[in-house]
């Protein structure tokens, strides 16, 4: 096996994480179709799938290196919102979250002098800063637009989202 047991636990810890985020995505986009937002749920069922894709890659990397992936349950998601502004911080407080644990990832890397991970997980790291500016812009649009959920769906239909391009490949 080219990893250590810990590496393997932490990551397997994250998968955990990962499919939370997925499921939590999920719960808020059927929230938007519920609402009638039909270009915020597309958003939030594409970031499911992404956050669902992320899992699916750190199992299949402790896989491809020899550790026992672990699926396991996934924690609780909230599926009851006050409206949109909520579900939009929500979703940035949990990719800050992410970001934070993807660190310790790495952290943990490098504690067990673990280079073939460490530079696995660079992706991750990368892809936490889009995913937080990403919601970010969100956020601010939502507050901006004041309570007018028109010029939200507006801009998400104008607006390129790479994780549209990547869900399209993966």
């Amino acid at each position: 096996m080219l990893l250590k047991q810990p590496v393997v636990d932490a990551i397997n810890a994250q998968v955990v994480e990962e499919f939370t985020a997925s499921a939590q995505y999920l719960a808020i986009a059927l929230y938007f179709e519920r609402e009638t937002l039909p270009e915020l749920a597309g958003f939030f069922r594409l970031q499911a799938d992404e956050e669902h894709g992320h899992a699916v890659k750190l199992l299949d990397y402790v896989n491809e290196a020899g550790g026992n992936p672990v699926i396991a349950p996934t924690k609780a998601v909230k599926n009851d919102f006050s409206g949109v502004e909520e579900c939009i911080q929500l979703a940035l407080d949990q990719e800050l979250t992410v970001t934070a644990q993807i660190n310790h990832l790495v952290d943990v890397a490098v504690e067990n002098n673990d280079h073939l991970t460490r530079q696995f997980l660079q992706w991750f790291v990368t892809e936490q800063l889009e995913e937080v500016a990403t919601m970010s812009d969100l956020l601010a649009i939502v507050k901006r637009a004041n309570g007018d959920l028109f010029r939200v769906e507006d801009y998400l239909a104008r607006t390129p989202h790479p994780e549209a391009a990547a869900a399209g490949a993966a």
